[in-house]
C-alpha cells in the first residue's frame, strides 16, 4: 500500500483552503450528502440512455451513522460509486470535481441539476475530522477500494471487499478543544438539525437510525429501540403545482421555516423556466418584527441552488424598501464561488432580483386595489419603509413607490392614496396640501390648518418623521406639486387683494419693531393670510420646514440646522390691537406681548420654548 501526496502545491493549501473558504464547520455534512445526491443522480442519468439500466427510486438513499463511542461519522449512499482511478484523479486531485466532469462527458445540460461543481467540498470534512475513509465501489465494477487520509496529509488507496455498488465516507471526528465543540457532529438530534437546514430539500431520502421509546410487550415500562427515520422532507413546496397547494400548505411553510411567529398577510408564489430558472416562495407579514428597525435585523431571502441551502440571509435579492419581505429563492443557473456560500456579482442574481422586486411591487398593488382592508394592515406595519424607499438613494425608486403610499386624510379620515386625494381635486386646487405633526389630533388644531380647510382642500396628515422627508424628494405628483400648510404661499389668492396690501403697508412700523425685538430667532414678521381664529403662528420659507428642524435636531452631529420661521399675525384677532396701542407708546410693554406670542407660537408646534422662566414671568406680568 504505497502512500500518496495530494496533486496541489503543498499541504498549506489544502489546510487554508478547509479552514478559509467555508464559515461554520457544520457545512461538511451539506457538502458530504450533495456529494452523495449527485452520485445517485448520476445513477439515474445513467438509466435515461442505457436500457440495461433501471433506476428504481425506493432503492436509493442516503445514510447518516453517528457513533459516540467510537467518535465516528459515517455517510453511506447508494449511488454509483468510484473506481480506483476516479478515486485517485477526484479525492486525490484538489479541486477537481467528478460530478463537473461527469456532466460535460454526459452533454446534461438545462434540466439536469448535478450540484457539484468545484470538487472542493469533499475536503470541508477535514474540517471535523482527523481521519476520513471513503470505501466505493463502482457501477459494473467487481473490486471495490478504500481511500484513506489522516490529517490530510497525503492519502493511500487499497482494494478493499465490498458487497454493494455506493460510496460510504467514515470520519473520525475530532476530540473538543477549548474552543471548538466536536460533539455536537455525533449528536442524533444536531445531526438531524443541520440535515433540515441545510439538505432537507435534497431529492433521496436521508436516513438516520434514531432511538425511539416503546412500551414492552405486557408491561408499562418502556423500552429504548432503534429506528430508520427518513429526516428530509425532499419535495418542496416549491416544487409543487401551485394549484395543488393551499394557503394552508404556504402558512404551514412559514411557521415551520420560522419565518415569523405571526400568519403571512400574502404569499408570492413564483416559478420562472426562462432564459435563467429558478423558483421562489415569498411573504409579505402580517407585523413587523421586534427588531426591524434595529442594527440586529437582518434583511434577506433563503438561497438554495438545486434544493441545498447555500445562504440564510440573501440581501442582494431584496432592495432596502422591501426588506420586510421573508422567503426563499431557488436557482441551478446561479454562478457561485468554490464555497457556495458567497454569489458572484453576476447578470442571473441581478436578473432575479428585479425579478423579484418588480412581482413585490405588483403584488402590492393589486392588494391595495382588491382588498384595501388587509392594504392598510400590511402599510400600518411597513409604510414607514416604503416612505424610507422614497427618500433613500436620491429618490431614485420614487417612481416605483409612489403609488403605494397611504396618508390620513383630513376629509376623509382614514388612510388615502395620492391617486385618491387627486380624484378629489377642485378645479381650481393648485397645490396637494399636508400638514405635520406628532398626532392627527395635533394637527388638526393646527392654526396653519385653517385658511385651507376654509377653502374646502383635504390635507394630508403627516405624522412619521420620515414623511416630509419623501415628499421633498417625490416633489409632486402627477404634476400637483406638494405644498405644506406652513408654507409662506398657500397658492390661495385672498378674496381682498387691495386691502391686504394696504394692511401690510400701514403695519410696516409694527412688525419692523416686532422683527427687532425677535432678531435672530424670526426671519420676518408679517399680516397673516391664513389665521382666522387664532392670533399667532409660524410660517416657513426654504427646503426645511419646522417638522424636518424638530427631528434633525435631535439626530446626532445635527449641525443646528433651523426652518426660517416668520411669525404671522392674525390682524382680525383681539390682540393685535394691544399690539397696535403699545407701539411708539411703551416699548416694555411691546416687548412683552411680542415675546409671548413668539412663545405662544413655538408651543403650538411643539417646540420648546428658549428660557422657560422668563416666560412664566412674563405670564404672570399679563396677569397682574
Amino acid at each position: 500500500m504505497e502512500k500518496k501526496q495530494f496533486q496541489a502545491e503543498s499541504k498549506r493549501l489544502l489546510e487554508m483552503m478547509i479552514n478559509s473558504i467555508y464559515s461554520q464547520k457544520e457545512i461538511f455534512l451539506r457538502e458530504l450528502i450533495s456529494n452523495a445526491s449527485d452520485a445517485i443522480d448520476k445513477i439515474y442519468y445513467k438509466a435515461l440512455t442505457d436500457d440495461s439500466l433501471s433506476f428504481n427510486k425506493d432503492s436509493y438513499y442516503i445514510k447518516i451513522t453517528p457513533d459516540k463511542e467510537s467518535r465516528t461519522l459515517k455517510i453511506t449512499d447508494t449511488g454509483i460509486g468510484m473506481t480506483k482511478d476516479e478515486l485517485e484523479t477526484n479525492l486525490g486531485t484538489i479541486a477537481k470535481s467528478g460530478s463537473l466532469a461527469f456532466k460535460a462527458d454526459n452533454e446534461l445540460k438545462d434540466g439536469h441539476d448535478i450540484i457539484g461543481q468545484f470538487g472542493v467540498g469533499f475536503y470541508s470534512a477535514f474540517m471535523a475530522a482527523d481521519s476520513v475513509t471513503v470505501i466505493s465501489k463502482a457501477l459494473n465494477s467487481e473490486q471495490g477500494f478504500k481511500w484513506e487520509s489522516h490529517n490530510a496529509d497525503g492519502y493511500t488507496i487499497e482494494p478493499f471487499e465490498k458487497a454493494e455498488v455506493g460510496t460510504e465516507i467514515l470520519l473520525k471526528i475530532k476530540e473538543n478543544t477549548e474552543d471548538e465543540n466536536y460533539d455536537e457532529f455525533l449528536d442524533e438530534y444536531r445531526l438531524k438539525a443541520i440535515i433540515k437546514k441545510y439538505s432537507d430539500f435534497i431529492r433521496y431520502p436521508i436516513k438516520m437510525d434514531a432511538m425511539v421509546s416503546t412500551p414492552k410487550e405486557g408491561s408499562e415500562e418502556l423500552e429504548e429501540t432503534s429506528e430508520e427515520q427518513t429526516i428530509n422532507s425532499m419535495v418542496p413546496i416549491w416544487r409543487k403545482n401551485k394549484n395543488e397547494l393551499t394557503d394552508e400548505d404556504y402558512s404551514s411553510f412559514y411557521a415551520e421555516k420560522h419565518y415569523g411567529f405571526d400568519k403571512p398577510l400574502k404569499h408570492i408564489h413564483i416559478s420562472v423556466d426562462g432564459t435563467v430558472r429558478y423558483n421562489a416562495i415569498l411573504f409579505i407579514p402580517e407585523q413587523m418584527p421586534y427588531d426591524y428597525y434595529s442594527k440586529e435585523f437582518e434583511k434577506g431571502l433563503e438561497l438554495y441552488s438545486s434544493g441545498v441551502l447555500i445562504m440564510e440571509k440573501c440581501g442582494d435579492l431584496l432592495p432596502d424598501y422591501f426588506s420586510f419581505v421573508k422567503g426563499m429563492v431557488d436557482s441551478e443557473d446561479l454562478s457561485l464561488n468554490i464555497s457556495r456560500e458567497i454569489l458572484q456579482q453576476d447578470k442571473q442574481l441581478k436578473f432575479i432580483a428585479k425579478n423579484i422586486k418588480n412581482k413585490i411591487k405588483r403584488e402590492l398593488e393589486s392588494l391595495l386595489k382588491e382588498d384595501r382592508e388587509k392594504y392598510e394592515k400590511f402599510f400600518s406595519a411597513f409604510g414607514r419603509q416604503l416612505k424610507y424607499g422614497v427618500y433613500s438613494d436620491f429618490g431614485a425608486h420614487k417612481e416605483d413607490l409612489q403609488n403605494l403610499l397611504m396618508f390620513h386624510s383630513s376629509k376623509e379620515k382614514k388612510l388615502v392614496t395620492l391617486d385618491e386625494y387627486i380624484s378629489r381635486m377642485p378645479e381650481d386646487q393648485k397645490y396637494i396640501y399636508y400638514a405635520s405633526g406628532e398626532s392627527y389630533e395635533r394637527i388638526e388644531k393646527l392654526p396653519q390648518t385653517e385658511a385651507v380647510a376654509e377653502e374646502g382642500y383635504e390635507i394630508l396628515y403627516f405624522t412619521d418623521e420620515v414623511d416630509e422627508f419623501a415628499i421633498k424628494m417625490l416633489m409632486n405628483y402627477k404634476e400637483k406639486e406638494f405644498r405644506s400648510v406652513s408654507s409662506s404661499d398657500l397658492g390661495i389668492e385672498p378674496k381682498e387683494k387691495d386691502s391686504n396690501k394696504e394692511e401690510d403697508a400701514a403695519n410696516t412700523e409694527l412688525f419692523d419693531a416686532m422683527k427687532e425685538i425677535l432678531k435672530g430667532k424670526v426671519k420676518d414678521v408679517r399680516v397673516s393670510k391664513r389665521l382666522k381664529s387664532y392670533p399667532v403662528c409660524f410660517s416657513t420659507e426654504g427646503e426645511v420646514s419646522i417638522e424636518m428642524e424638530k427631528i434633525l435636531s435631535a439626530m446626532p452631529n445635527s449641525q443646528n440646522v433651523q426652518a426660517e420661521k416668520i411669525l404671522e399675525i392674525n390682524t382680525d384677532h383681539e390682540v393685535f390691537q394691544s399690539l397696535k396701542s403699545a407701539l411708539g407708546k411703551d416699548q416694555e410693554k411691546l416687548s412683552l406681548y411680542t415675546n409671548l406670542l413668539y412663545n405662544q407660537a413655538l408651543l403650538i408646534e411643539g417646540l420648546p420654548v428658549g428660557d422657560p422662566v422668563e416666560f412664566t414671568n412674563d405670564i404672570c406680568k399679563i396677569m397682574v
